[in-house]
């Protein structure tokens, strides 16, 4: 079974879609398996974090942003793909870093996931774009 998403962006940030991802889930009747997520861009990334306290994905935003600055920073001036805007590679590097894809457990009907756990498209341009996110359970 497989579905796509899609998850219009307004620039950098985390972008939780756990509750589209577990209704999907829900409404094929799987009662276990294994779900897997995949980002359809090179400039973006996938992840599951704390869904509890805002402050987290603040924090995350934040530290890569310190992290990997952009490419108009003078710490970055060896980089030379920059013709699509000082936010273009290095968020190229943010999603070589971070994961594009996740795989997690199903079991009675719903992906197996923490108390506090949230999956989220991370986001690493300015521009707002419509990401497509794959799933597919098997």
């Amino acid at each position: 079974m497989q579905k796509e998403f899609t998850v219009q962006t307004h620039g950098q940030g985390t972008y939780e879609v756990t509750r589209p991802v577990c209704d999907w889930v829900a409404q094929t009747g799987k009662d276990a398996g294994l779900l897997t997520l995949f980002v359809r861009h090179t400039s973006c990334s996938l992840l599951i974090q704390e869904n509890a306290d805002a402050e987290v994905q603040s924090d995350l935003l934040a530290f890569f942003s310190r992290l990997v600055p952009p490419s108009n920073d003078p710490s970055m001036s060896y980089l030379r793909h920059t013709y699509e805007g000082p936010d273009d590679m290095p968020a190229h590097i943010k999603a070589a870093i971070l994961p594009v894809s996740l795989t997690i457990p199903v079991m009675q009907g719903q992906p197996v996931l923490g108390t506090w756990q949230g999956i989220f498209l991370f986001e690493h341009r300015n521009a707002p774009h419509g990401r497509r996110i794959v799933a597919h359970l098997a």
